[in-house]
């Protein structure tokens, strides 16, 4: 499956959907509207977004390894089954101690 190439009624596996790149983080938009967004992200150890805000609510499920988010300055160790929500407009950031995936779903 190439980069933002999910279509409707297509069946995926979202783990399977998006490969690790060393050094990097990867992302692919599964769908963008003008409502939100779903993207699929995958870290490498030790990348991180650093803390930032977004004017969105946001879901984050971690669907492979493990990951540390902060949310207003404390943290949470989320791994693979486990979600957080973030508030719109409230500081955050995503750290790879190992390697992850998360689904990222952005509403207004």
């Amino acid at each position: 499956m190439k980069q933002n190439e999910f279509q409707t009624a297509d069946v995926f596996t979202l783990s399977k959907s998006i490969e690790y790149s060393p050094g990097a983080i990867v992302s692919k938009i599964v769908i963008k509207k003008p409502a939100g967004h779903v993207t699929l992200f995958a870290f490498d150890a030790g990348e991180e977004l650093s803390e930032h805000t977004s004017p969105f609510d946001a879901l984050v499920q971690v669907i492979d390894g493990a990951a540390e988010v902060l949310l207003s300055g404390k943290s949470f160790t989320l791994k693979a089954g486990e979600s957080i929500i973030l508030p719109e407009n409230v500081p955050h950031g995503v750290k790879a101690h190992e390697r992850f995936k998360m689904l990222l779903t952005m509403v207004k």
